[in-house]
């Protein structure tokens, strides 16, 4: 594995699935790329290797999940978007990879050294992907996976580098079938980058009234002297 621009100072660790967070911070993550190049088995790996208890697939391949990144509690959602499809007029996004390129915080781009055609729609997706994110930096990591496969190798490490380095991204080469820790290491790099991005996090309404002060309880004789001064004020004219 060949780790490029990659922080492995990254904590990732499992909290319990309850309502009452303090803070939390909302990221969304596209993965991106061709037919069989193992974005599921990046996800479904990752969400399975973290994580205590089952992962929740929803609809259309997104599965959502609590983690805690660096003391921050993180709610992510992790959308598996349909494959990118080639054709000689260059790559057709399926309308859910489209919806996706504007929905996420950020992006993982997955393609397989095995395959030029799978590489190929990422050069073509780079495009797509500069216009829906033109008023934004949005973080992206490019992997070049089935690393163990070396002898089909059909992309090399530099052609990986020259993309990533045309999007602004970290870059990678990994074999999602030997190892979950580099797998690990992309989704907490994009969560860890995405969070920076955010605003500062916002008290929960249901935890925020906790921290409310609640009024203090009126003190009964100072009730009864400004009761009694009143009483005082209105009999006078009468006198």
């Amino acid at each position: 594995m060949r780790l490029m621009n990659m922080s492995n100072h990254l904590l990732l660790a499992p909290i319990p699935e309850s309502p009452d967070y303090l803070l939390q911070r909302d990221i969304k993550i596209a993965v991106l790329g061709s037919a069989a190049v193992g974005k599921t088995a990046m996800v479904v790996r990752f969400l399975t290797k973290r994580f205590i208890g089952d992962y929740e697939p929803n609809t259309g391949n997104l599965y959502s999940r609590l983690m805690r990144l660096e003391g921050e509690h993180l709610a992510v959602q992790i959308q598996d978007t349909p494959c990118i499809q080639m054709s000689a007029e260059g790559a057709r996004l399926p309308d859910l990879v489209v919806r996706s390129l504007q929905w996420a915080d950020c992006f993982l781009l997955v393609y397989s050294i095995t395959d030029y055609s799978s590489y190929q729609a990422l050069q073509a997706l780079r495009q797509h992907l500069h216009k829906a994110q033109s008023d934004c930096k949005a973080p992206v990591i490019v992997v070049g996976n089935k690393g163990d496969l070396l002898h089909a190798r059909q992309v090399s490490a530099h052609q990986g580098l020259q993309l990533a380095g045309e999007l602004g991204a970290v870059f990678l080469e990994i074999s999602t079938s030997e190892t979950c820790e580099d797998v690990s290491d992309v989704f907490q790099h994009l969560c860890k980058e995405a969070s920076k991005q955010q605003p500062p996090c916002v008290l929960s309404e249901r935890r925020r009234s906790a921290f409310i002060p609640r009024p203090k309880s009126p003190n009964m004789q100072d009730l009864k002297r400004r009761f009694k001064q009143a009483l005082s004020s209105k009999a006078k004219p009468g006198l």
